[in-house]
């Protein structure tokens, strides 16, 4: 027959811990100021290495960009919208006109080159974020695609179709 852990069980696990024995060691320590703290502290992290360290890191592995450009794309749009959003409230206030309408105007009477390049540096960021974005939803929901070829291939792919639409869309619409 098999015995079940039960209360009996546990209260001889107690008696049999209370019963090893330990050992014990004091730690000799000395009572340190503030200032004395901090300048051991800061003597122990100049002879500290970085960890991981940062020459470890290969910087032409290509899917070290893609990774990156995708934060800093979600990044720039975040802060771009919380820019507009706060812009866009205190215009009454400070005499600015971001209405619709005005906005729309302003934009009419740039340069066609201008227009261009406003548009391809708006399509570009929230195409890459999109591609990537989509990219990264098929590596989560797959867990395919992460052989160091087919990062290669995804980033190319990621990469020259982000610049070709983005192009399309600002230069052609």
């Amino acid at each position: 027959m098999i015995a079940k852990p039960s209360v009996f069980f546990t209260s001889n696990a107690v008696r049999a811990t209370a019963l090893s024995t330990s050992q014990i060691r004091s730690a000799a320590t000395q009572p340190l100021s503030h200032a004395d703290a901090d300048s051991l502290l800061a003597q122990q992290r100049r002879v500290r290495p970085v960890s991981p360290h940062l020459e470890i890191y290969d910087k032409n592995q290509t899917f070290f960009g893609s990774s990156i450009f995708q934060r800093f794309t979600g990044m720039i749009f975040t802060g771009g919208l919380y820019g507009y959003s706060i812009a866009y409230v205190i215009a009454p206030l400070v005499g600015w006109h971001l209405e619709t309408a005005s906005v729309a105007a302003a934009f009419a009477t740039l340069p066609v080159a201008v227009k261009g390049g406003l548009k391809l540096a708006v399509a570009w960021p929230f195409l890459f974020h999109l591609f990537n974005g989509v990219k990264h939803l098929w590596q989560d929901t797959t867990a395919a695609g992460f052989a160091k070829t087919t990062i290669k291939k995804n980033e190319y792919a990621i990469w020259g179709a982000t610049t070709v639409v983005a192009a399309a869309l600002a230069f052609l619409l």
